[in-house]
């Protein structure tokens, strides 16, 4: 082993090594021979004794392959000038406390039936333990790299570890890799304060049974979560299986393919520059954590890109997404979420977008979608989408909102009540057979209705309000019809509101309404008194010409005229010279009352129609 270490060449067939004659050749390290490079290459040794390097100073690489240790290897403190590699070994644990390697550090494909210990450890180059195996006993840490230091990648793909991984305030310059790793620890993986310049993979096959708890992260690339499975921790307070919150991330966070998670996910105060892609995945509180209120908790949630939950994503529990800004789009075509405890399935409450938010092309809600103050700059879209809400409860809140375009074009007729109150909205689409049981659209404004129904066609769409009669929604659906041009249709719609507004008239106060609905239509349709006067002239001049009636007072009266008459009968306030002239006798006085009668109520209603008509204009 001697002449090997001079001759920089691997030491094999040497079955059994003593600890401490390992310690002494790196501490006097012989001279190397002329023209080659002293180092320790040892291959298929068994260790004998504890191997303590503890505040040593190494020169030379050390790479240690299939070798036995039968004590725990103490490297802490200690300095490496170049590379430390250790191979398929065995070996009791692992301390690296607090230990120096100028280049690579590489502890790949071992089998650790203890902890590995790195905490403080700065590696120059590349740390690598991939493939490696960790079984410490029972409530040991397998991993504990707390505020470890990397200059370049940090490499742990394949990684198995029966215990809780730590990563507190590690420092990696470029990637960290943990793809494949299976971890199975109560605490699972603790990296809070972590800090990657690179990307960060927890994918091809990573799974996690406890928590992964980025909180507070810096990552500067994508964090890569395909083919991921977590299992959190179970019930409790603050047990979450992927904790992301008050995170930076510099790319994406992506999971397009194959991520399961079974507990709550949480992504609050979070700031991705680039998209977070979750297609197909599915997130599941049902059983692991039956008492949670959301399945992912994304409040104030910050994206540069989109929010893509397209492709059959699955939620068994709420989606939050509460105050979140999204500099794209909000997508989930083909989603399916399914509201646990009294939840919405959806919540996005004071979301703002710059783009759309897509509910549609199969997209299924069991339990209500809550879009309340929402700012969208485009369109939010529900087409050919599914609410399954009960009868009389909320299926859709989308209160106080805006949007550019609205589409309610759903597969089917919901059964619950979609409420659009007070919400300002540029083109609202709809198909009749997909006209929800409950409609609510007291205060809601928008500049266009697609597609453009008569007013009969349209006005059982403002009967579904669960309160009741409101009249705002008629004044707006009028003043729409006559943006468009179609003023009959906006006057039925008036006319409409006026006789919903009926019911809850007093005996006295409905029947004044009828007459004027019966007269002048409320002052919307002025050409029935029209008609209604001449047809009332006719009548009087045919009785009265059978029926003149007698002159009066002294002197000669004018000559009579039975048109005149019955229109000085009929006009209040004007005197045409007949009436005073001349004197009905008998039934015929009677007739004269109606007539003054119908004259007085005619004017009344035309003036308070017209009355109604000018405070409109």
């Amino acid at each position: 082993m001697w002449e090997a270490y001079r001759f920089g060449e691997w030491c094999e067939g040497v079955p059994e090594v003593r600890g401490s004659a390992l310690r002494y050749l790196l501490i006097a390290a012989p001279s190397p021979h002329p023209g080659c490079q002293a180092r320790l290459r040892l291959r298929g040794a068994r260790v004998t004794g504890e191997l303590d390097l503890a505040e040593v100073t190494v020169v030379g690489s050390v790479r240690l392959d299939r070798c036995r240790f039968d004590a725990t290897l103490r490297l802490d403190n200690a300095h490496f000038d170049a590379a430390l590699e250790l191979s398929a070994c065995t070996m009791p644990g692992l301390s690296l406390v607090g230990a120096r390697v100028a280049q690579e550090c590489g502890i790949t494909a071992c089998t650790v039936t203890g902890t590995v210990d790195l905490r403080s450890l700065t590696v120059g180059n590349r740390l690598s333990l991939n493939d490696t195996a960790v079984r410490p006993t029972h409530g040991e840490a397998a991993l504990d790299a707390q505020s470890v230091e990397v200059g370049e990648d940090f490499w742990a793909s394949g990684l198995d570890c029966a215990g809780t991984v730590f990563l507190n305030s590690a420092r990696i310059q470029d990637v960290l890799a943990f793809r494949g790793t299976r971890i199975r620890g109560d605490a699972g993986l603790q990296a809070p304060e972590l800090a990657v310049g690179g990307g960060l993979f927890l994918d091809s096959g990573f799974s996690g049974t406890g928590q992964v708890n980025l909180y507070g992260a810096s990552i500067g690339g994508t964090v890569r979560m395909d083919d991921c499975r977590l299992d959190g921790p179970g019930s409790g307070p603050g047990t979450h299986a992927l904790n992301l919150s008050c995170a930076e991330i510099g790319g994406d966070i992506w999971a397009g393919r194959g991520l399961v998670v079974n507990g709550p996910v949480i992504i609050q105060d979070t700031s991705v520059r680039g998209s977070v892609v979750l297609k197909g995945a599915r997130f599941d509180v049902s059983s692991s954590v039956p008492t949670a209120d959301a399945a992912l908790n994304a409040p104030r949630l910050r994206v540069g890109g989109d929010i893509d939950c397209r492709d059959r994503l699955v939620g068994h529990g709420m989606i939050d997404l509460r105050d979140s800004h999204i500099g794209g789009s909000l997508l989930f075509q083909g989603a399916e979420l399914t509201a646990l405890n009294d939840q919405p399935a959806l919540c996005a409450n004071g979301v703002e977008t710059g783009g759309v938010i897509r509910l549609s092309n199969g997209f299924t809600a069991h339990g209500r979608i809550s879009l309340i103050s929402v700012t969208v700059r485009s369109r939010v879209s529900l087409d050919d989408a599914v609410l399954d809400t009960p009868a009389g409860e909320s299926a859709l809140s989308f209160i106080a909102s805006s949007t550019a375009s609205l589409a309610l074009r759903l597969r089917e007729a919901p059964a619950g009540v979609i409420d659009l109150r007070h919400s300002r909205i540029g083109l609202l689409e709809d198909i009749p057979a997909a006209w929800p049981t409950g409609l609510v659209l007291d205060g809601a404004i928008y500049d266009s209705l697609h597609p453009a129904l008569p007013a009969r066609a349209r006005l059982p769409w403002l009967g579904r309000d669960p309160a009741g009669f409101v009249p705002q929604p008629y004044e707006q659906l009028a003043a729409t019809y006559q943006r468009q041009g179609q003023d009959a249709d906006a006057r039925a719609v008036l006319v409409a509101k006026h006789r919903r507004m009926r019911r809850a008239l007093s005996p006295p106060a409905r029947l004044w309404s009828l007459l004027q609905d019966g007269t002048v239509g409320y002052g919307y349709r002025p050409l029935r008194a029209v008609w209604l006067l001449l047809c009332l002239l006719a009548a009087g001049t045919a009785l009265f010409t059978a029926l003149p009636p007698t002159a009066v007072g002294d002197g000669k009266p004018p000559p009579f005229q039975p048109a005149i008459y019955t229109l000085d009968l009929l006009l209040p306030l004007v005197d045409l010279g007949q009436e005073r002239s001349y004197a009905p006798t008998g039934i015929m006085q009677w007739s004269t009352v109606a007539l003054i009668g119908m004259g007085w109520l005619l004017a009344t209603t035309v003036a308070a129609g017209a009355s109604r008509v000018l405070r409109r204009a």
